[in-house]
This record gives structure tokens, C-alpha cells and sequence, in this order.
């Protein structure tokens, strides 16, 4: 090589002279001759001379269709490795340079030099054939995409990796490494150019589908190392990866890694849409919108749109290549949802989005994302709803999700639930009907899944949080609460629901009515109201039957059995006549077993004839099941029913009391007066059913207040103030408030004032002096009420007997707040109530799951009673005893009263015997 140098030097002096005519004229002869010194050349100064006069010289008097064969498959790969060690050199010395080292600085920057001609050498070869002006065959460039991609994206990843290689040295060489950043950005430009122009036939070899696979392959690598470099080549790159593939789709479609773009695109997405958001939080708490700063957040805003567009048409073309990536775009689609920001609450201005985890930003900043990309991430939905594998992922019954993700769950649900209804009938079968077969997934219906997504979210739901209201009405268009946009929402589903799936929907909705939460089984009873009006009356009916049968069945101490009375009341009120007629006579209220049905139903929903009637005969089923209490030996056993009576009679009276005659109230307030004298504070103090007949006496006879002789009243008062005295349940001391709220109606005459007003003022300083929030909140309220309606004024200045109670009152009549919560503090708040609220939902569902297969719950730790217990028991019982001595002092006693003392004084004997048993267990053990 060292004596054939002279000859080569004197040859690449003389092609230099050549013009283009000399140049086409000698390529046959010289083409060889400077091929093979380009393969045989190892000065990487030398052999980049010798490549730019390849490429300048006799490029383009090569014929098209000859370029692969005698040029580019002849000096690509010789530059691809001549490019790998420069590269290599570079990185090695980049570690060893220092301020310094002048020789290598040098070294380096020579390097850097080669590596910005040799991007300018392959530039000019790309933007030669770009300048054909015609289709270009692949197979005629067939090693040029590749290897002018593999330098691409490895000066990409240098550039991006630069700042961590040269350390402090960067300064020395940032000028060349821009200059390479751009040298690699044009030639990229030229190759895009150039693929777009590139012809491959619908009968391309293996070779061709490989080749143009791996394109869009290195092209998604480049994505990856441009992102936060240059968002406009990024955002470019993207385009020819979309426009490619589908423009080469039959032929690469199963060559393609579909999951790799599918995650890439998803992967952007997020990190363009929280740079958005952050921006938007910045501006948010600088309070300032700086031009730039604001600039900055459009083009991000933009840079959102178009992947969500790029993602959207890729998954259309691509659907059915996705199987593996749908987890990844269900995740995708609740990060979003869960740092959108879209809520507000207009007390004080303050702004508190419907997720709890989400960020805080202005509306005018939440209205521009959503205009600007939201709405072109939810068109996305369309081309996936007939997508089974994304349904299953969605819809999974054993999906599971981070509480910051519940409520991004339910957007998408509520967004699936808009956009269903105008889609194929299979599409809609296949959300709304859930998994049939064991071999299916399993997994829910869609109306199914929202309410148990719901369920999730109790906090957003109670929280005066607000959406925009997505659908039209008469009504002024305006924010709505996040509950009534999920109703409507859920409501307008309805409508479009088949015949076919209403047994699901009513079975969920049943499941939720009767489950833990509270406010979902008020959204239960509202979306089933609808339901029954905007079916058929029968439907309504039939409804209306079931619930009434479900009461029946249902222990009476169970609470959702509350929970479906409140439900059949509102659907009575819908109800056609005839079918309340029907009503009545399949449960009519004169049968007394038929009164815990009764005690949940407002008569203002019957006509008035037919009101009249159902009122006298509850009235007479009623007052007789109490009134043969009353004559009876007043059983415990026998409580249930009569608490089931007066419950009946208080549903009654508050909905048609005045269909009763006068005679008809005297009498029922006289046999209510009885009930009241003979309650034993003590058992209504600590037994169940005596506490709920206390809590309807006082609610019945407050409907009769002004009827109340004196001398009841303030035998009622004693009562009260002995259960205050006995430190009775909540339940209890709020029906003594609720009772006395309307002391101040009923006429007093003078001779009884003196010890009315005195038992009145003692009750109310009692209850005002309590330190439980909840007895105070009422305490203050009923307080309020009796003193608007009192003619005793002087009383008042009695019951307000210390400063501190005189001051909490004058604070609540000025609804002053004295504790401030922020808006951090209670979304706080919130996530802990409901991280337990979800903590006791699975326990029950565990139990519920445990009890389906006959599994027993374990058992909980059974703790040895203390002697505090022992002590408060036989408190108890003393003074029980001590009121039975007085009664006995009063009056004669009934004639069952001996036969009870005698099996108490059996009790007394078991008792004892237990303990020595137990004494001498110990003393043996």
C-alpha cells in the first residue's frame, strides 16, 4: 500500500480536476480503481476524502438502477464501520479529557470534524436520488435506509448523552456538537424525503419487508432519543413512522413490533400531557402568564393532539395487532383522566378538581386542554369499542387499581357509557350483557362496572365538587355536581339500553342499593326511579311488587331494609291508580302483619278516596296491636310488633293525619300518653326495642303536640331527664332534642308553668352543656326552633346557664365557623375516610363471598370481660330495683308482677352458682 500511494494520490489529484462530461466519461475506468483504494484506505481523514469524491464525482452519472449493485452496497458498509469507530474513538476520549489536555482536545474536535463531513457526504448521496423526480425502487438503494438510519440514531444518542460524557469539558467541543446535531437532523430530513418517494411492489421479497420493517423500527429508536431534545423532529418523526406504515401496511403489517409503537406513542402522550400540566400548575401558582411560559403550554397542548391523532389512527389501522398492549392503553387512559383537572366548587372561589389527586390549574388552562386534546383522546374510543381484548381489560372483575385511579376509572366508563349507544347492536351486546360462559373472561356488564367503580368513590361524590354539564336542557348550562352528572349520565344510558339486558341492570341495581355505601344506594334509588318513569306502567308495577316482597322477607333489623322502603315510597308515587289499588288489596293495611310494609309508605302518593280508606285502616291495625300491648303483660318478645305499629302509624299520621277524625286523635294520642307513662327509663336506657318505641312515641306525640295535656308533658319531661341521668344511647338523646324543639307550641297553664318550664330548662342547659358534636349540633338546632316559637321567653336565659354555652349558641345563630378547613386539608381528609371506607367494603365483601360458599368468617378475638364491666351491669340492676321500690310506694302493682320477680330471683340463683363454679374451676386449675 506504502508504494502503490504515490500512484492513488496522483489519481484522486487528477479526478479532481475532472469536470462532470471527464467524470462520465472515465467512470468505468476509475470507478474500480477508487473503490478499491476506498476499501483498502484506514486514515479516517483519508478514506472521508475519498468517499466525498465517490459520492461528488461519479454518483450521479451511475444509472438508477445500477446504484446498489456497483456503489452502495460497495462503500456503505465500509462508512458504517468507519462511523462506529469514530464514534467509539470519541466516547474514549471524552472520558479522559480535562481542561488541560490541549493534544486531545484536538483529537477530538479532528473526530468530531470527520464524523459532521461524513453526515454531509451521506446528505449529499441521499438528496441525490431524492432529486430523480420519480418513484425509486427499493431494491435499487436497498443498503442505503439502513445504513444512514444506524448513523442517525447513534449522533442522535451521542448529542442527547453529551451532557454526562464531556462533564465539565462540553463547553470545549458544544459548537461541533451542534453542528452535528443539525448535520444528522438534515440528513434525516433527506432520508424521510427519500423513503416517501421509495416504490415497493405488492410482491416485495422478504429482503424489501425486512428492510422497510426495520426502518420504522430504527425510526421509533430516533423517537425515543429526540424527545426531549427537539419536539418539532420529534413530533416529525412520528409522521413518517405513521405514514409509512400504513402506507406499506399489507406488505409489513406482521413484520411489525406493533406493541414497542403502541407503548412508545402511549409513553409520549403522558409525558407531553404532564409537561402540559405542569406548565399550567406553574402559571397556576406564580399567578402570572408569561408569554413564553404561555407559548410553551400551546405547543405542548398541540404536540398532545397530535399523538392522541397519531395514536388513533394507528390503533385503527392496527386494532387487531394490539391484543398485547390494551392493558397499557386502559393505563394510559386513567393517568390522563387522573391528572386532568376539570372541577370546581364555588364556595369561596376555591377550586378543588373531582379527582383527589389530580392538579390544580386555572379553567381557562383545564378548558384549553380539553378543547385542544381531550376530545381527540376520547374519539379514540370509537375504533376500540368493538376491540374485545381492550373490553376485557376494562371490564375485568379482577381488576385491580390504585386508589389515585378509581375515579379516572369511572371518567372512562362514563365517557364509554356517551359513546355506546351509537354503535352496532353486537358492540352494545357485547359491553351491556358481561361474561355468560366459564370459558369467557370474566368480567362485568358496563352499567355494572360504573357502579362498582362508584362504589370506589364515595369521596368524589360527597365533595361539592362539579363537572360541565355535558348535556343539554332547559335549564341555564352550567357546572354540575359529580352525582347528578353520573346520574343523568347513567339515566340517558338507560334509554338506549335492550329489553334484553334490563334483568342485569336491575339486578345491579338491586346489588347496589343493598350494599355498604350509602350514597350509592341513593344513586341506585334515583337511576331506578327514572327506570320505572320512563318505562311502562306495568313495569313500574312490577317493580313495586318485588321491593314490597323483599321488605317481607328481610329480617326487620337489617338496615337495607330502610334503605328498599325508602325506594318503594318513591315508586308508589309513580305508580298508576289501578295499580296502587292493587297494591293496597295484595297488601292490605288492616292485616297487622302487613304494617312493616305500611311504615315505609307516604299516603300523599295515593289519590284522596283511596287515602282515606288506607288511613282508617292503618289508623284501627295500629292502635289496636298498641292498645292490646297496653292490656297484655307487655312482652319483650311482642316489641317488634308494636314498634312495626307505631312506625306504621307515624308514616300514616305524617302523610294524611288529617283524614283522622277528632275522636280518632284522642284516641290515639291517649293510648300513646299510656305507652310513655309506663316506659322503664332503665330498659329504654339499654334495650334496643325499647329505644326505638321511645324514639316513635316522642316522633307521634310531636305530631299532636298542642293536644298534650300539661301533666304529660311533664311526665314526658321526667322521662327525658331520667335517660339523660342514665347516660343513654345518641339515637335516644336525638328524639328527646327533636321532641323538645317543639316545647314551645303547646299552651301551659299557670298552675303547671312552674314545673314545666323548670324540667324544660334543666333538659335544654343539659343537652347545651354536651360536649358530643353530634348531641351539640342538634341540641343547638332544637334550642333554635323552640326559642322562635316560645311565648316563655324569660325560660331562655335559664337554659343558656354558663358563658361557654351562651357563646356557642350566639355563635351558631351568626353561623360563625370556627374551625377553617383548607382545601388541602380536606381533600386529605377525604382520601383517608375513604381508604377506610374501601378497607371495611372489601372486608364485607370477603364475609359476603365467605358466606356464598359456606365458609365461616373467622372468628374474633373473645376478650375476658372486665371488672368496669361487672360494675356497670350491676349498677344497672340496682337501679332497676331501687325504681321498681318506688313504684311499689306509689300504687298496687299488677298481678304479674310476683310470678316475674320470682324467675329474676331463679336468674339471681344461676347467677350466683355460676360463680362458684367459676371459683372453684380457677382454684382447681
Amino acid at each position: 500500500m506504502a508504494q502503490a500511494e504515490p500512484e492513488e494520490l496522483s489519481l484522486l489529484s487528477e479526478v479532481e480536476g475532472w469536470d462532470p462530461e471527464a467524470c462520465r466519461h472515465q467512470l468505468s475506468a476509475a470507478l474500480p480503481r477508487l473503490l478499491s483504494l476506498y476499501q483498502a484506505t484506514d486514515s479516517g481523514t483519508h478514506h472521508i476524502y475519498v468517499l466525498r469524491i465517490l459520492t461528488e464525482r461519479f454518483l450521479p452519472h451511475i444509472n438508477l438502477s445500477e446504484l446498489e449493485k456497483v456503489f452502495f452496497s460497495k462503500i456503505l458498509p465500509k462508512a458504517v464501520q468507519l462511523f462506529d469507530l469514530l464514534l467509539y474513538e470519541i466516547s474514549d476520549e471524552a472520558k479522559r479529557l480535562t481542561n488541560k489536555n490541549v493534544q486531545l482536545k484536538m483529537t477530538l474536535r479532528n473526530h468530531l470534524q470527520a464524523l459532521i463531513h461524513m453526515l454531509e457526504v451521506l446528505t449529499g448521496c441521499v438528496q441525490h436520488i431524492c432529486t430523480t423526480q420519480e418513484m425509486v425502487p427499493l431494491e435499487h438503494v436497498y443498503s442505503l435506509p439502513s445504513s444512514v438510519l444506524h448513523v442517525i440514531k447513534n449522533t442522535f444518542i451521542h448529542c442527547k448523552n453529551s451532557e454526562s460524557l464531556y462533564a465539565e469539558c462540553l463547553h470545549v467541543v458544544s459548537d461541533l456538537l451542534q453542528s452535528l446535531f443539525k448535520g444528522a437532523y438534515s440528513l434525516q430530513k433527506q432520508l424521510m424525503m427519500l423513503l416517501d418517494i421509495l416504490s415497493v411492489n405488492s410482491c416485495a421479497t422478504e429482503d424489501s419487508i425486512t428492510i422497510m420493517a426495520s426502518v420504522i423500527h430504527t425510526m421509533l429508536e430516533i423517537c425515543s432519543a429526540i424527545s426531549s431534545i427537539d419536539h418539532a423532529l420529534h413530533a416529525n418523526t412520528w409522521k413518517f413512522i405513521i405514514r409509512q406504515s400504513l402506507k406499506h401496511k399489507s406488505l409489513i403489517k406482521d413484520s411489525l413490533k406493533h406493541s414497542d409503537i403502541f407503548s412508545s406513542l402511549c409513553e409520549d402522550i403522558l409525558f407531553s400531557f404532564e409537561s402540559c400540566l405542569q406548565l399550567a400548575e406553574q402559571m397556576k401558582l406564580s399567578g402570572t402568564q408569561e408569554i413564553i411560559d404561555y407559548k410553551i403550554f400551546q405547543r405542548t397542548i398541540k404536540l398532545c393532539r397530535f399523538f392522541a391523532n397519531s395514536l388513533m389512527h394507528y390503533t385503527k389501522e392496527f386494532t387487531s395487532f394490539l391484543v398485547d398492549s390494551c392493558y397499557q392503553l386502559h393505563q394510559t387512559y386513567l393517568q390522563i383522566y387522573r391528572f386532568h383537572s376539570k372541577g370546581l366548587s364555588p364556595e369561596n372561589s376555591i377550586k378543588f378538581p373531582p379527582s383527589l389527586h389530580a392538579l390544580v390549574i386555572s379553567e381557562a388552562h383545564q378548558d384549553e386542554i380539553a378543547r385542544g386534546f381531550l376530545m381527540s383522546l376520547d374519539s379514540l374510543l370509537l375504533p376500540l369499542l368493538p376491540f374485545r381484548p381492550f373490553l376485557e381489560v376494562v371490564l375485568s372483575k379482577t381488576l385491580a387499581l390504585s386508589p389515585e385511579l378509581y375515579f379516572p376509572q369511572c371518567q372512562l366508563l362514563l365517557s364509554i357509557m356517551d359513546v355506546l349507544p351509537s354503535q352496532p347492536h353486537d358492540v352494545q351486546t357485547l359491553w351491556n350483557s358481561g361474561s355468560q360462559f366459564p370459558e369467557e373472561f370474566p368480567r362485568l356488564s358496563l352499567f355494572a362496572a360504573l357502579l362498582l367503580s362508584l362504589r370506589q368513590c364515595s369521596s368524589e361524590l360527597s365533595l361539592p365538587v362539579f363537572l360541565p354539564g355535558a348535556i343539554e336542557t332547559e335549564q341555564s348550562e352550567g357546572p354540575v355536581t359529580f352525582y347528578r352528572y353520573v346520574c343523568i349520565h347513567l339515566c340517558t344510558f338507560i334509554t338506549s339500553l335492550s329489553v334484553t339486558h334490563f334483568h342485569l341492570l336491575e339486578s345491579s341495581l338491586l346489588e347496589t342499593l343493598l350494599g355498604p355505601s350509602m350514597i350509592m344506594a341513593v344513586l341506585a334509588m334515583d337511576v331506578w326511579c327514572f327506570l320505572a318513569r320512563y318505562g311502562t306502567e306495568d313495569l313500574c308495577a312490577h317493580h313495586a311488587f318485588i321491593i314490597a316482597y323483599l321488605i317481607k322477607a328481610c329480617p326487620a333489623e337489617c338496615y337495607q331494609v330502610s334503605l328498599l322502603g325508602v325506594l318503594l315510597r318513591r315508586l308508589l308515587f309513580l305508580m298508576a291508580p289501578d295499580h296502587q289499588l292493587k297494591f293496597t288489596q295484595k297488601f292490605p293495611p288492616k292485616d297487622t302483619e302487613n304494617l312493616p310494609l305500611w311504615q315505609h309508605l307516604s299516603l300523599q302518593a295515593l289519590i284522596p278516596l283511596h287515602r282515606h280508606q288506607v288511613a282508617h285502616e292503618l289508623f284501627v291495625a295500629g292502635l289496636a296491636r298498641c292498645q292490646g300491648w297496653l292490656n297484655s303483660e307487655k312482652s319483650l318478645n311482642e316489641l317488634p310488633q308494636v314498634n312495626s305499629a307505631l312506625s306504621a302509624l307515624l308514616s300514616m299520621c305524617q302523610s294524611a293525619r288529617e283524614t283522622l277524625e277528632v275522636e280518632e286523635q284522642a284516641a290515639l294520642v291517649g293510648a300513646l300518653g299510656q305507652i310513655a307513662v309506663h316506659l322503664p327509663a332503665t330498659q329504654v336506657s339499654s334495650v334496643a326495642c325499647f329505644q326505638q318505641m321511645f324514639c316513635f312515641i316522642l316522633q307521634l306525640l310531636q305530631l299532636f303536640i298542642e293536644r298534650l295535656e300539661p301533666q304529660l308533658l311533664i311526665q314526658i319531661l321526667s322521662l327525658q331527664t331520667s335517660l339523660l341521668q342514665l347516660n343513654s344511647p345518641d339515637r335516644v338523646v336525638i328524639a328527646v332534642l327533636d321532641f323538645l324543639s317543639s316545647m314551645g307550641k303547646p299552651f301551659i297553664p299557670p298552675d303547671f308553668q312552674v314545673q314545666f318550664l323548670s324540667k324544660l330548662s334543666c333538659l335544654f342547659g343539659s343537652l347545651l352543656a354536651n360536649n358530643g358534636w353530634l348531641i351539640q349540633q342538634h341540641a343547638m338546632e332544637s334550642f333554635t326552633q323552640f326559642a322562635e316559637g316560645t311565648s316563655h321567653e324569660e325560660i331562655l336565659q335559664k337554659c343558656l346557664n354558663s358563658t361557654e354555652i351562651k357563646s356557642k349558641v350566639v355563635g351558631f345563630l351568626s353561623k360563625t365557623n370556627h374551625m377553617e378547613e383548607t382545601p388541602k386539608a380536606k381533600v386529605d381528609r377525604m382520601k383517608e375516610e375513604n381508604a377506610l371506607f374501601m378497607h371495611f367494603f372489601q372486608e364485607a365483601r370477603v364475609d359476603g363471598q365467605r358466606a356464598l360458599i359456606g365458609e365461616p368468617s373467622p372468628k374474633r378475638t373473645c376478650y375476658s370481660p372486665s371488672e368496669m364491666q361487672y360494675k356497670s351491669a350491676i349498677d344497672t340492676a340496682e337501679r332497676t330495683l331501687d325504681t321498681m321500690k318506688q313504684l311499689l310506694q306509689k300504687g298496687p302493682p299488677p298481678t304479674w308482677l310476683a310470678k316475674k320477680l320470682e324467675a329474676l330471683q331463679t336468674t339471681l340463683n344461676s347467677l350466683k352458682n355460676s360463680i362458684c363454679w367459676s371459683d372453684q374451676s380457677v382454684l382447681s386449675g
